[in-house]
C-alpha cells in the first residue's frame, strides 16, 4: 500500500514565524504613515488572522493585496528551512513515500519560501487558490487524490490547531509539528494522534511511522 506524508509549509517546513511578524509589521509601517515594530504588535501575532492583527494597530479597510505582497516578499528574505528537511524528504521519496505540500500560502509565495532543491523533493503542492482552505479537508483530500493514496494511507504534519482538524476531517494520520506556531501542549488538545516536540525528531519519527526506519533497523540485525 503506497503511503504519503504530507506537510504544512509555514513552521513546519520552513522557520517563517520571524518572517511573518515583519510582514506585519511592514504592512503597517507603510499603510499607517508611522513606525510599527515587531514588538507593538499584539500578543499572539504570528497566529491571528491578519486582519485582525491589522485592525488592532488600528488600520481600517480592506488589506492591499501588492502592498501585502511588497512587504511579504522582503520578509520571507529572512526565512529558513528547517535542518530536518532536505533529509527527510530525500528517505521518504527514496522509499516509495509520496510526499507534499498543504499550506494556505499562494503558489506565488510558496516560491519564495522554499528553494528549488527543497521543491523538487515535493511530489505535489497545494495551496490557498487549489482548494477550499483549512480546517476543511479539501487541500488534503486533494494532494491525496493527486498521489494515488487512500487517506487511511496518509499522514499530514500540522503545527497548528487548524492543521489537526484538517487532518481529522480527511480521515489522515494527524502529526503535530511542536516546534512550529501553536506548540504542544495546543496541538495535543486539537487531538493529534502524535506530537513531535522538537524539529529534529522528525528525521526519524516520521520515516519510522511509515515503515521506513523499522526496515532499515531490521535490516542492520539480520
Amino acid at each position: 500500500m503506497k503511503r504519503a506524508v504530507l506537510f504544512d509549509l509555514d513552521g513546519v517546513l520552513v522557520d517563517s514565524r520571524d518572517a511573518q511578524l515583519a510582514t506585519l509589521a511592514g504592512y503597517a509601517t507603510a499603510a499607517l504613515g508611522r513606525r510599527v515594530t515587531v514588538a507593538d504588535l499584539p500578543a499572539g501575532a504570528a497566529t491571528t488572522p491578519r486582519e485582525y492583527v491589522l485592525s488592532d494597530l488600528g488600520l481600517d479597510g480592506s488589506i492591499n493585496e501588492e502592498g501585502w505582497a511588497a512587504a511579504s516578499a522582503t520578509a520571507t528574505l529572512t526565512a529558513e528551512v528547517f535542518p530536518y528537511v532536505a533529509q527527510t524528504l530525500a528517505a521518504l521519496r527514496e522509499a516509495g513515500v509520496g510526499t507534499g505540500v498543504v499550506t494556505l500560502r499562494s503558489r506565488e509565495r510558496v516560491n519564495w519560501l522554499l528553494p528549488q532543491d527543497i521543491l523538487d523533493q515535493l511530489d505535489t503542492v497545494v495551496c490557498y487558490e487549489d482548494a477550499q482552505p483549512k480546517p476543511a479537508p479539501d487541500g488534503v483530500l486533494l494532494a491525496l487524490e493527486r498521489l494515488d493514496v487512500t487517506p487511511r494511507a496518509g499522514i499530514f504534519v500540522g503545527d497548528t490547531e487548524t492543521d489537526i482538524h484538517a487532518a481529522h476531517a480527511a480521515g489522515v494520520t494527524a502529526v503535530g509539528a511542536g516546534w512550529g506556531f501553536a506548540g504542544p501542549e495546543a496541538l495535543t488538545r486539537a487531538g493529534a494522534h502524535l506530537v513531535m516536540p522538537r524539529a529534529d525528531h522528525a528525521s526519524f519519527v516520521l520515516p519510522l511511522l511509515v515503515g521506513i526506519g523499522r526496515q532499515e533497523d531490521n535490516a542492520k540485525r539480520s
